[in-house]
């Protein structure tokens, strides 16, 4: 370890940093809302509170995946992880958390895909005491900094935890990088020489088994199509019964057709219909998205894989081998349809336990 970098636990208690993030929550929750500034009882002033809107408002044109309603929403669920009943259960579940520890420096590298994806990492970090050095992605549109403003207004001392460097990630303890499995490499041999969680591609699929209701078909293209399917949460890839009717789904998805007018969701529909059309591929397209029957679990934005099967046990089997690349499964018997996106504090990236790992820092 760096003993440079480390010091004494910061200041605020486990209550203390606590209450910080429930009362960032709420901010959260009135954004996402798009609610007028409430008033001072809020924590910020009204330009401090007209601030932070406007980089929710100037997200889309450094970023054009990054709309407003999607920033909004992620701010949502975000909200709901904040609340204090969930995370006073969670760090309840880490007696650890409230002794002191020596205050380590930790990198974070976070991913750009979908808005705020590497909040999460943050979170533990500072719950843990110790400080942060965050790199941010260059989709991220300026939202990481403004949330660390955020909490740098609500409270100064833990803001003063977290640094945001222009350029290198600079000296740290340990890291935790987010990327695809070409950067997971590079992170593993650049940052050998310090403890590590290194997070790889993943994808996320639903397994139905025909008895699913139309509404819940319906928050199916939730989990497909939020973020514009972007996410490691994101469904990729449908197994259905040998004999379910598609249209189905189709009917379900509808509200999604208005992806069709997003020009960069549509030049990749566009780009994979003629590369396959070319190529004979069959296909089942509705105007905004492409079924395509698949074996593979990724899919290409713009489409959407499936494949038929008579055994749901050889599938279950199947992804058992395969869950190495697989976030999460959607369907009866495994996460609910339509809350995929909404990960609770205990749903780690990966399925590494973020917390575990840092409070098991030497």
């Amino acid at each position: 370890m760096n003993s440079a970098a480390s010091g004494k636990v910061q200041e605020l208690g486990l209550s203390e940093r606590v209450n910080v993030f429930v009362k960032l929550g709420e901010l959260f929750s009135l954004f996402a809302a798009n609610k007028p500034w409430p008033g001072h009882a809020c924590g910020l002033s009204e330009g401090e509170y007209a601030a932070f809107n406007d980089v929710i408002l100037g997200a889309v044109p450094r970023n054009g995946w990054f709309t407003e309603t999607n920033v909004r929403h992620a701010l949502e669920g975000l909200s709901v992880m904040l609340r204090r009943e969930a995370l006073e259960e969670w760090v309840q579940s880490y007696p650890q958390l409230g002794a002191e520890r020596v205050q380590r420096t930790i990198g974070i590298i976070m991913a750009g895909n979908v808005p705020l994806v590497g909040f999460h990492d943050l979170l533990c970090v500072l719950l843990c005491g110790h400080r942060a050095r965050v790199k941010v992605s260059s989709d991220d549109a300026g939202l990481t900094q403004a949330v660390v403003q955020l909490i740098g207004l609500l409270s100064p001392g833990m803001a003063s935890a977290v640094i945001i460097p222009p350029d290198k990630l600079g000296e740290v303890d340990a890291v935790i990088a987010t990327g695809s499995d070409n950067t997971a490499r590079y992170f593993d041999h650049y940052f050998a020489h310090v403890p590590r969680i290194v997070r790889r591609s993943r994808t996320s699929v639903a397994v139905l088994d025909g008895t699913e209701t139309d509404e819940e078909l319906s928050a199916l293209g939730e989990d497909i199509f939020r973020y514009f399917g972007l996410g490691c949460r994101n469904v990729g890839k449908l197994y259905v019964p040998q004999d379910f009717d598609l249209d189905r789904i189709f009917k379900a998805i509808f509200p999604w057709e208005h992806l069709a007018r997003h020009n960069k969701w549509a030049n990749n529909y566009d780009y994979h219909k003629a590369i396959w059309l070319m190529d004979r591929v069959p296909l089942i397209e509705n105007g905004f998205v492409l079924f395509k029957e698949d074996s593979a679990i990724y899919s290409p934005l713009g489409s959407l894989f499936y494949e038929r099967y008579t055994n749901r046990a050889e599938v279950l089997s199947t992804l058992k081998a395969e869950e190495h690349r697989i976030q999460c499964i959607i369907g009866h018997g495994h996460v609910p349809f339509g809350t995929a996106q909404c990960p609770g504090p205990l749903d780690y990236a990966d399925g590494v336990d973020t917390m575990k790992f840092l409070l098991e820092l030497a």
